[in-house]
């Protein structure tokens, strides 16, 4: 009997595998190669799932989008309409460990996608679903002009991330600073 793969698990534990390799070495560290080597698979045998670098990171990128979302809608969070958001914003930006390895992820794809077209449409992809998060969020706590506070939010979440991952700031204190800008959004 022929063994039966699983091909769908199989490219979800190569993405976990680029992951890692990205959280220990950096995003310039990953190829074929160095993902056979941390899967335990063969560059041939990866081939099969992945023909390019650039096709294994857009994949990887892609469940990383897939995996944040699902956290997102699986949440329940107690508390005010306020707190709730803040619950919800606060798994897209990197205060633990998990999510400091989406948002390393997710933001090596800013300078990939200058130079590739279809790392770029991955970079499109995950702003566009973020800001669509901030907008639907921010119409909960808003009755004017919710596009331009949705805009605002983007960016203060996205600038919080950018400096957790630069080490400029520390999780906590983003955290905290996140929380104040949605008690001022909130008003």
């Amino acid at each position: 009997m022929p063994k039966v793969v699983d091909h769908t698990e199989r490219r979800r534990e190569l993405a976990e595998a680029v992951w890692r390799v990205i959280a220990r070495d950096g995003v310039a560290d990953v190829s074929i190669r160095t993902v056979a080597a941390e899967s335990g698979w063969s560059s041939g045998a990866l081939r099969h799932y992945f023909a390019t670098r650039d096709e294994l990171l857009a994949f990887a990128c892609e469940q990383v989008i897939d995996r944040a979302s699902e956290r997102i809608r699986e949440l329940d969070p107690p508390g005010t309409v306020r707190e709730q958001i803040g619950a919800v914003l606060a798994q897209t930006v990197p205060l633990d460990a998990e999510r400091h390895t989406e948002a390393s992820i997710m933001f090596s794809f800013l300078t990939l996608g200058l130079g590739d077209p279809a790392l770029a449409r991955v970079q499109r992809l995950h702003f566009t679903a973020m800001y669509e998060l901030c907008l639907h969020l921010v119409r909960q706590l808003v009755t004017t002009g919710p596009e331009a506070a949705a805009r605002r939010l983007h960016a203060v979440v996205d600038g919080l991330t950018v400096h957790v991952l630069a080490g400029h700031l520390s999780p906590e204190v983003a955290g905290a600073e996140l929380d104040a800008y949605l008690d001022e959004l909130a008003g």
